[in-house]
């Protein structure tokens, strides 16, 4: 697929599963449903598989070993940075730990890749399936059941109607949920751009604590994808500075640990927040992704989150018989597979958000000595490595 836009199918009657969002968790899930017999939508807003983002993607390993079950690796890969060394560490004090793929006995930690070129690799990859892929649907209502639930969605000017067993609503979804949502703004933005360094970034990483949030360095072709945390009321001024001028605040935030910042493209800024949907179950409706949880990007575990989401998802549906699709045990067999990941990869982002920020001297002495500490206990460091690449199965 080339990125033009895709015939669009008649719209089918029934299927098995109806995946509302065509973003990267959406098109993972579709491609992981295929060869299991099922008949699957996937229901896309725009009538193109392109999406303006200039953020990059941080891939753990065990997100590079679901993308080769899934057939992608092999196109994506040639866009993909591996990331062989991380380095954590705090503005202003001593202390620090460096975690490295010989250590963890893995090729590589994870993978940086553009956004958009994660987001065409899947959509090429759908291209070839079976999937009925609906492109320019927007969806106006969601109407899930115990047996087959209805969406109805706007298409070409007409209004049309798709029944499912088990509707998924993945990538946000645009859809509001019903029932309690677990929400907090942490009053930053994260800005994000590419910039060049003085020194080669030699495949290595850097998650950066400063009193205003972790600043990262992801190593990205022969430059570095720029993740700056930035207080609310500084994102204007930031945004709005001349590169030199923005060159030399990143200098002073960051330090001198990869000499000087030389460069740095037209930047961008997204608002960070926690937020989980904590609705009942729902029969015949399950969501994933960003439609499930969103994530502060500390650690880079959002997306991968996602991913495991989408995989485990197929899985289980795979070997449900279609008759118990979306049903009450298959609610919380799901529920129970995600669980222990999720709750992980929520309290983590959000305890490291919280507890390396701020300026307090003696907070940022104990900090310190936590990172020597895990710097100096390779067991732990090891795990901790692991949990970062793949989630709850690294226990």
């Amino acid at each position: 697929m080339d990125g033009g836009a895709l015939t669009t199918a008649a719209a089918a009657e029934h299927v098995d599963v109806a995946i509302v969002g065509g973003g990267p968790i959406g098109l993972a899930l579709a491609l992981a449903l295929d060869g299991s017999g099922l008949a699957v939508a996937l229901l896309e807003a725009g009538t193109r598989f392109e999406r303006g983002d200039p953020r990059a993607i941080a891939l753990a390993q065990g997100s590079r070993l679901i993308l080769e079950r899934l057939g992608v690796w092999p196109t994506l890969a040639m866009h993909a940075t591996p990331i062989e060394t991380i380095h954590v560490s705090q503005r202003g004090t001593p202390g620090r730990t460096v975690l490295t793929a010989r250590e963890a006995g893995v090729p590589a930690l994870g993978y940086t890749v553009e956004y958009g070129q994660l987001h065409r690799a899947l959509a090429q990859g759908l291209h070839a399936q079976a999937a009925l892929v609906l492109t320019g649907a927007r969806v106006g209502a969601v109407r899930p059941a115990a047996g087959c639930g209805l969406i109805e969605y706007d298409q070409a000017g007409q209004t049309r109607q798709l029944s499912a067993r088990l509707i998924v609503l993945a990538d946000g979804g645009g859809l509001p949920a019903r029932g309690t949502v677990l929400a907090k703004d942490y009053g930053v933005s994260a800005i994000v751009c590419t910039v060049s360094t003085h020194l080669p970034h030699a495949h290595t990483a850097y998650e950066r604590f400063t009193p205003q949030g972790p600043i990262a360095l992801l190593p990205l072709s022969e430059a570095y994808a720029l993740v700056w945390t930035t207080p609310a009321a500084e994102v204007e001024r930031r945004l709005g500075l001349a590169e030199q001028d923005f060159l030399a605040e990143l200098q002073t935030a960051f330090g001198e640990r990869q000499g000087r910042f030389l460069a740095a493209s037209p930047r961008a800024a997204f608002p960070l927040r926690l937020r989980q949907v904590g609705e009942r179950p729902r029969p015949g409706l399950v969501r994933v992704g960003n439609a499930a949880q969103t994530l502060h990007p500390v650690a880079g575990q959002g997306f991968n989150l996602g991913l495991r989401d989408a995989w485990q998802l197929a899985r289980l549906a795979a070997e449900t018989p279609r008759s118990a699709l979306g049903g009450a045990d298959f609610l919380a067999r799901y529920g129970a597979l995600r669980r222990w990941d999720v709750a992980g990869g929520l309290v983590m982002t959000d305890v490291l958000a919280e507890l390396f920020t701020g300026a307090d001297p003696l907070a940022g002495a104990v900090r310190g000595a936590a990172l020597t500490l895990l710097d100096t206990l390779p067991p732990l460091k090891r795990t901790f490595a692991r949990k970062m690449m793949f989630g709850a199965a690294a226990w």
